[in-house]
């Protein structure tokens, strides 16, 4: 086998005890998750707002921003209720470029998956210590989520992971709400057939033990465009895409149907500036019926500090270095202008 054996990964209870979360933190996620699950389980009539970078790639730059979301929370937290998105995998088309703070905790450095493990807990806890705001984050890898299922308060698996079986199985296993993403092709079926799978219990072999689940029933879909066969993106967020979805979820005994629409991606062409765009489109259409106004949970936002993006040697501080994102002073405008379409 062409495997090179570099060292062994350390025990998830280590990272644990070596990066410990506080008891007011874990107070702190306590209520958040409480708070979220409420809106999707239909209890709450506040609104998801899901917003962060592309990747979170500079500890510094996160905690900055999300110490301003927090800032942000407080102004508009009556009716809407935001999750910063730090996103430390980075899944990648062709294998080619950054693949997020797990792999390399700095950019510009070689790929250390035990200092990326260390580094990301850290990151994660220093964000909620400094903002009380408890984040989202995606599950490249499952076997890695252990090392911070005491620190999330949402979970999304994307595209490219959506029909994968463990994914699928691991999402059976969470407490808190968890995102499936249409796959690139669009196929809302597929991304259906990958809430069921997760809704429902399993027993399967995860990280070396044999395990078994009680399903989550807190897993929904998310929207976030498709590319055809000759690279064309669709966007499926329109108001016909939204009912076609719903009407969907209606065929099947899904408990909690909720929708999260995703403002970049294909849905926006990877053009950044049109996610408030977008962003209002939804709005407007949640509010057009009263079955999207139940179904359609919130919004999934890619912002940083600076808009855009640059090459790592670049060395903007806050600016993304993978996808392009919407920067600080238009996010801050389109959270306060959804707070009067909630």
């Amino acid at each position: 086998m062409s495997f090179k054996y570099i060292k062994v990964m350390p025990l998830v209870d280590d990272i644990l005890k070596s990066i410990p979360l506080s008891k007011e933190l874990k107070e702190v996620k306590k209520k958040r998750d409480e708070d979220i699950i409420a809106v999707f389980k239909g209890e709450s009539d506040k609104f998801i707002v899901i917003a962060g970078p592309c990747s979170a790639d500079n500890e510094d730059a996160v905690c900055e921003y999300v110490s301003k979301l927090a800032s942000l929370q407080d102004e508009v937290k009556e009716k809407i209720i935001i999750i910063p998105r730090l996103y430390t995998n980075k899944p990648r088309t062709t294998g080619k470029g950054y693949m997020g703070m797990a792999h390399q905790p700095k950019p510009s450095e070689a790929p250390n998956m035990v200092k990326g493990l260390k580094a990301i807990r850290k990151m994660h806890i220093r964000a909620m210590q400094e903002s009380h705001l408890t984040a989202a984050d995606e599950m490249l890898y499952p076997g890695n989520y252990p090392y911070l299922e005491d620190i999330l308060s949402y979970v999304a698996v994307g595209a490219r992971s959506v029909e994968n079986q463990l994914h699928r199985l691991t999402i059976s296993g969470l407490d808190v709400p968890a995102g499936m993403k249409n796959p690139t092709g669009g196929d809302i079926e597929v991304m259906l057939n990958s809430v069921q799978a997760a809704q429902m219990p399993h027993s399967f072999v995860y990280n070396a033990w044999e395990v078994k689940t009680t399903g989550n029933p807190l897993t929904h879909a998310i929207l976030r465009g498709a590319v055809n066969p000759y690279g064309t993106n669709i966007p499926n967020y329109h108001y016909e895409d939204l009912i076609r979805l719903s009407d969907a979820y209606k065929k099947r005994e899904l408990e909690y149907p909720g929708i999260i629409v995703d403002t970049n991606h294909a849905n926006s062409s990877k053009k950044f500036g049109m996610q408030p765009r977008i962003a209002k489109e939804v709005m407007r259409s949640r509010n057009e019926s009263k079955r999207l106004r139940k179904k359609v949970k919130g919004l999934m936002i890619e912002s940083y500090l600076v808009e855009g993006a640059q090459k790592i040697s670049e060395n903007v501080f806050g600016k993304s270095i993978t996808d392009p994102c919407l920067g600080w002073d238009a996010t801050e405008r389109l959270v306060r202008d959804l707070v009067e379409l909630v």
